[in-house]
C-alpha cells in the first residue's frame, strides 16, 4: 500500500474566495476541516506548486491544490454508473450536456451515486485513469445546483479542464438563464451588483451582505430582463432572462430574492412565499465558451424542460 495520498485538486469556479481549509474540506468530502487544518500546518499542501502552511489563504478559481499527505485516506474515486446522459455536443476534449433537474452534478456527502459526474465515467470511463482528474470531480468546470437543469460542459482531457477553468475565472463565458419569479420585477430590465458572502448564521445560504465595500465578501453581477409577465395561480409572476457576469454559488437565487422577486419552486430564499412549484424554476439555457483546443467560439442551447415551459405557459397577461 502507499504510505502518502497524493491528490491533485483544481479549484471550481463556485469555490473561489473560500478558505484553503474549507475548500479542500469540500473537494475531498471524506476530510473534516480540521484534517485540512493538520494537512496544510503540517506542509502537506502546494498551491500552485508553493507549499502553504496558512488554513486561511484563499483560493482563486482555476488555481490547482497538490496534496501529499501521510497514510490516511483523503478522498474516494466517483464510479461509473449507467444512467442516461443527455449529450448536446462532444469530440476529443469536451462533452457538453443538458443537466436534468433534480441530479446532482458530483458526489459528496449523502450523494455518493447518481450524480452527472457518475453518468459521464459510465460511458467516459477512461476518465477515472487519468491522474490528473479529480477523482470525484473528473473533468467538472462548473456546477449546477441540483434542482437547476441546463446546459454544463465537461473537460475530456487535463489541458480542456485548465483551460476552461481559466475562461470561467476570467468570465470569458457567457452564460444566460431563464428564471420564473414572483412579483413584476421593476425595472424590467436592471443590472444588479453587490458584495456576496456567505451567511453568517446559516451555512447552507449566501447571502449580500447589508455594507458593501471592504470586508463585505466578493462582488457578485447579474443582468436581467423580463420577457414576459403576468399572473400565476393568483399571484403577479414574471418570466426573466438571466446573464451572470459572474458565478456565484446561488447567484441567482439569491440576487432575485434580494430584489424582492424570488424564484418559483424556490425555499430557502423564498421570504416565506409559497414555493408554487416543485422545484425551483430556473434553466441553463445556453452557454458559449471558446473551444479549449481550437479557439473556436461556440454556443449552446439546452432544451426548454417540459415542467419549466408550462409554468411559462401558464402566466396569463396582465389584469387591466
Amino acid at each position: 500500500m502507499p504510505q502518502n495520498d497524493v491528490f491533485h485538486l483544481a479549484v471550481p469556479d463556485e469555490l473561489a474566495g473560500e478558505r484553503i481549509d474549507v475548500a479542500v474540506a469540500k473537494l475531498a468530502p471524506e476530510t473534516s476541516r480540521t484534517r485540512a487544518q493538520t494537512i496544510i500546518r503540517d506542509g502537506y499542501l502546494k498551491l500552485n506548486g508553493e507549499t502553504c502552511r496558512l488554513p486561511r489563504i484563499r483560493v482563486e478559481a482555476g488555481q490547482v491544490i497538490d496534496i501529499d499527505a501521510p497514510a490516511q485516506r483523503i478522498t474516494t474515486q466517483a464510479k461509473p454508473e449507467s444512467i442516461p446522459v443527455d449529450v448536446m455536443y462532444e469530440d476529443e476534449d469536451v462533452l457538453v450536456v443538458n443537466k436534468p433537474a433534480g441530479m446532482v452534478v458530483h458526489p459528496a456527502a449523502g450523494n455518493w451515486s447518481g450524480t452527472l459526474v457518475n453518468a459521464i465515467l459510465g460511458r467516459e470511463p477512461e476518465l477515472m485513469d487519468d491522474e490528473e482528474m479529480d477523482p470525484l470531480r473528473p473533468g467538472i468546470v462548473h456546477r449546477l445546483d441540483k434542482d437547476t437543469s441546463g446546459a454544463l460542459v465537461i473537460a475530456k482531457t487535463p489541458k480542456a479542464l485548465r483551460k476552461l477553468s481559466k475562461a470561467f475565472a476570467r468570465r470569458e463565458v457567457r452564460k444566460t438563464y431563464l428564471a420564473i419569479v414572483h412579483g413584476w420585477p421593476v425595472p424590467m430590465s436592471a443590472v444588479i451588483k453587490t458584495g456576496y458572502a456567505r451567511h453568517p448564521s446559516d451555512y447552507r445560504k449566501m447571502t449580500v451582505p447589508a455594507r458593501i465595500g471592504d470586508g463585505d465578501g466578493r462582488e457578485a453581477v447579474t443582468a436581467y430582463s423580463v420577457v414576459k409577465q403576468g399572473w400565476y395561480k393568483g399571484i403577479k409572476a414574471a418570466l426573466v432572462k438571466v446573464q451572470l457576469h459572474t458565478g456565484r454559488t446561488h447567484q441567482i437565487r439569491v440576487h432575485m430574492s434580494y430584489k424582492g422577486y424570488p424564484l418559483l419552486g424556490e425555499t430557502l430564499y423564498n421570504r416565506g412565499r409559497a414555493p408554487l412549484a416543485d422545484r425551483q424554476m430556473l434553466h441553463a439555457w445556453q452557454l458559449g465558451f471558446a473551444h479549449p483546443e481550437t479557439g473556436e467560439e461556440l454556443m449552446f442551447e439546452a432544451p426548454i424542460p417540459e415542467d419549466f415551459q408550462k409554468a411559462a405557459d401558464a402566466i396569463m397577461p396582465e389584469k387591466e
